[in-house]
């Protein structure tokens, strides 16, 4: 009996921000549909190689490759090197952001948060996505098809706590996320979000303290808070031919904690 394809065979994925957490957990679930992919990293290449390695593992080619994807140059010369092995990118995922700590205790409150700090949260989120949507567009434009998923945060929707300058920066990346569907559909190329919840396996999730985490899953209809991999699941979809009619859209993933 033949092995039935998998869904991204002889596909291209640039995951950005995929050394760890919910980044790695997509590049291995894009792996394992048979992608193609790039591993991008800023600074932890041991990690992000590690992960290359486990999509190595499910079959096809991956690679870990460096760029701060807020710096223009860094990040067309990765795109340029991902032309030159694969021959294009066919998906986008744009899930690296600035650092961040969820702690509701110690967050700053709005009067404590200097502009400094969204300006750094919105570097992260659009300038980034900003940065790695212009490289990647000319490629997608000449092919007449591509997929771009952004990840933002269910607190865009309902701010449980109030991060300002995280769920601010999140906010335009989504307003972002919408106008660039609008002007891209014609051309073959589809932009859509992912909203996670709080995911408790993350660097950023850490410092959730448990009587906080305890809370939100009291609130939680499904029970419990995500993982990477439950993020990873919509991801592949939006990108998939299974949501060939779908752009401009953000999917909630936190159990419904958030309804729309």
């Amino acid at each position: 009996m033949t092995a039935p394809q998998r869904r991204f065979e002889q596909q291209t994925v640039l995951v950005t921000g995929a050394s760890r957490g919910i980044g790695a957990a997509i590049a291995e679930a894009f792996a394992r549909e048979g992608a193609m992919v790039v591993v991008n990293y800023r600074e932890r290449a041991d990690a992000a190689q590690a992960v290359a390695a486990r999509c190595e593992a499910h079959g096809a080619p991956a690679w870990a490759l460096q760029a701060d994807v807020r710096d223009a140059q860094a990040v067309r010369a990765m795109v340029e090197q991902v032309h030159a092995l694969t021959g294009g990118i066919d998906v986008l995922v744009n899930n690296a952001f600035s650092p961040y700590r969820f702690d509701p205790e110690t967050r700053a409150r709005f009067w404590e948060t200097p502009w400094p700090a969204y300006q750094t949260q919105f570097d992260g989120a659009v300038q980034a996505a900003y940065t790695t949507c212009q490289a990647v567009l000319p490629g997608m434009r000449q092919r007449q098809r591509g997929a771009i998923v952004n990840l933002i945060s269910d607190l865009v929707h309902q701010p449980s706590v109030p991060y300002h300058d995280y769920a601010t920066a999140k906010s335009a990346l989504e307003g972002f996320s919408r106008n660039l569907a609008s002007e891209l559909g014609s051309l073959g190329i589809r932009v859509n979000c992912v909203a996670p919840g709080l995911v408790p396996g993350t660097e950023a999730g850490r410092d959730t303290r448990e009587s906080v985490r305890q809370a939100l899953i009291a609130r939680t209809p499904l029970g419990r808070l995500a993982t990477p991999e439950d993020v990873a699941g919509p991801v592949l979809f939006l990108a998939s031919d299974w949501s060939r009619f779908m752009t401009g859209q953000t999917l909630l993933v936190d159990g419904g904690l958030v309804m729309r």
